[in-house]
Formats: C-alpha cells, structure tokens, sequence
C-alpha cells in the first residue's frame, strides 16, 4: 500500500481542487465482480466465442439473437454486482468538487448506482438500448428481457447502446470528456491499462497541459511516467483512503 505521506499529499490536493475528472475502467469494477468476459472459465456455449465475434454490427446483422444471448447473459451477471468502495467514493468526491467530470470505459452502469451523476460513457451503457429503427435510447434494465430480439415500440429491432468493435466513440462524450480533462486541475486514473486509445490520451493530454495526474492501478502503464503520484493496489482499497472515506 501507499506512504501514509503520500496519500496525505494527493488527498490535500483532492480537497483543493475545484476542477477534477477521474477515468476509470475495467479494474474498477472487477472488484464489484464484474467479469471482464475475456478467458473466463466456466461460461458453457460463451467460450466458444471471442468478445471480438460477437460485439460488432456485422455479427448483429448475421444473428440478432445468438448477439442478444450474450447481451441477456451479460445483463443477468452485471445485475448481480454492486458497487464497491471506489465506486462510492467517486460518488462522494462528485459531490465535493465545484467542477467534476466522470469518464468511464465501463458499460456496467455501477458508478451511476454508487450515486455519481456527472458521467461520460465512452463505450455506452449495457442498460441502454438503441432502435434501428426510429433511433430512440432508452433505459431498460429487465432481467430476463422478455423477448430476444427486443424490439422497438415502434417495431424495429433494438440494439444494445454499446459501442461495438469497427464503431467510433460518440463524438459528444469524446468532447466533453476531452474539454473537463484539458481544463482539470486533477485527473484521477483509476483501473485502467492506458492502452486503449482515444481513451488513453485524454489523461496523457491533461497531464501535458498542466493537470497533476493520479493514477491508481494495480501496475504501471503507459500513463505512469507522466502521473505526478503512482498508487500500486486495488481500487476498492486506494481510493477511499485518498478520498478519506475508507471505513
């Protein structure tokens, strides 16, 4: 775990700040027990397929069904889960700060649950659909869905709101996100490799431009010669501590 001095430092720092954005990904919520759906052992008919073969338009067009399964299945994992500390308090550090964007890579819509508002998802949102028809979004967080292929009121085949391999990140998330990092004066990075870009250039970018950037993740990335403080341990168990809200 962390020097006590400097936890003590970045959390100071965390209560000055007026303009603060965390990302967070995959790290965050794996202590919520989220699986990440890559290599997982114990998944029947799903380990015959890659994440790659069935998150794509291109399978959706083949089989409607067999890629609302996966999204069913995943849906009814996800909707055990429940947010652990970090979740929490990101939550708590939102309501502090005059100024605060959350960015996620998650789909799993825990932050949300923990009570964060201010969210910009990037890869959309595992509770959300899309009509292919009429191009509504909405919230539908039933578990079972009572049909598979859900459709639309309007009759069209709905898709979840997810952004799938070949798809670009929603401009309008990209930019808000982008703008609240460039303008921060603390980034916080939370459970995420940094490998996946354009995500990974929004800290990168901040930090460049005058940010002081925390990352906390259970080993070094990419982004950790440019963080102004490195934390190497689990999200549930740093986070709260620099945010003063650990039990």
């Amino acid at each position: 775990m962390p020097s006590d001095e400097l936890l003590e430092d970045v959390a100071a720092r965390l209560r000055a700040a007026r303009r603060v954005v965390a990302l967070t990904g995959a790290g965050v919520s794996a202590e919520s027990g989220v699986p990440t759906f890559r290599g997982a052992s114990g998944e029947g008919l799903w380990e015959r397929f890659r994440p790659e073969d069935l998150a794509s338009f291109d399978a959706f067009e083949r089989d409607p069904a067999l890629v609302w399964r996966w999204y069913a299945w995943r849906r009814e994992l996800v909707a055990r889960c429940v947010p652990n500390p970090a979740h929490v308090a990101l939550a708590e550090l939102e309501r502090r700060a005059p100024e605060f964007l959350l960015v996620t890579q998650n789909v799993d819509g825990l932050h949300a649950a923990a009570g964060s508002r201010e969210i910009a998802e990037l890869h959309g949102c595992l509770w959300r659909t899309r009509c292919l028809g009429c191009g509504a979004v909405a919230e539908d967080r039933r578990v079972p869905l009572p049909e598979l292929p859900p459709r639309c009121g309007c009759g069209g085949l709905l898709r979840p709101d997810i952004v799938w391999f070949g798809e670009v990140l929603p401009e309008a998330t990209l930019l808000r996100s982008f703008a609240a990092a460039m303008a921060a004066e603390l980034v916080l990075v939370v459970g995420t490799s940094s490998l996946v870009y354009p995500a990974a250039a929004i800290p990168q970018q901040a930090a460049r431009a005058g940010a002081f950037v925390v990352e906390v993740n259970l080993e070094p990335t990419p982004l950790t010669p440019l963080a102004g403080a490195f934390f190497a341990g689990p999200a549930a168990a740093v986070v709260p501590r620099l945010l003063g809200t650990a039990s």
